[in-house]
């Protein structure tokens, strides 16, 4: 299984959380991110994203069926994320939309067992892999690099 931690582009400061707005760099962020990936992902694959806006204008640059799930938004957990992922056993790849400090969290406990709180760039990716034994880190992009 892949799975792909999808930090949210760039948003605008503002109240309430929920509704902030990717900025114009964001847009351009999830734009380019959004290309890279559609070069890369498998043909199969699934996109969660958090129901706060700024995930949502990023998972749309990808222009694929989102599914919005509150369980990666913005009281998730590393728990939280990995369920609705269905790690290790989904079908397809799985590509998340989320937030800080949740999507450092959970890629520190899929690389070490457990969590700390590692920085998630706005708009990177952190692309995991699964086979019968262990967890790979396959690639870390910023938007910036692709």
């Amino acid at each position: 299984m892949d799975l792909i931690l999808w930090r949210h582009a760039d948003a605008e400061d503002g109240y309430p959380d929920e509704k902030r707005v990717l900025t114009s760099k964001g847009q351009r962020q999830a734009e380019r991110m959004a290309r890279w990936l559609a070069q890369h992902l498998p043909a199969k694959y699934v996109v969660l994203a958090s129901p706060a806006l700024r995930t949502q204008q990023t998972a749309a640059a990808l222009g694929s069926r989102i599914a919005t799930r509150a369980e990666i938004g913005l009281a998730a957990t590393p728990d939280s994320v990995l369920e609705a992922a269905r790690w290790p056993d989904a079908a397809h790849a799985v590509v998340v939309v989320g937030h800080q400090p949740t999507l450092g969290m959970t890629a520190a406990r899929l690389l070490t067992g457990t969590e700390s709180e590692w920085s998630v760039r706005k708009g990177s990716i952190w692309w995991f892999a699964r086979d019968e034994r262990h967890t790979v880190l396959r690639a870390v992009l910023a938007p910036e690099l692709v």
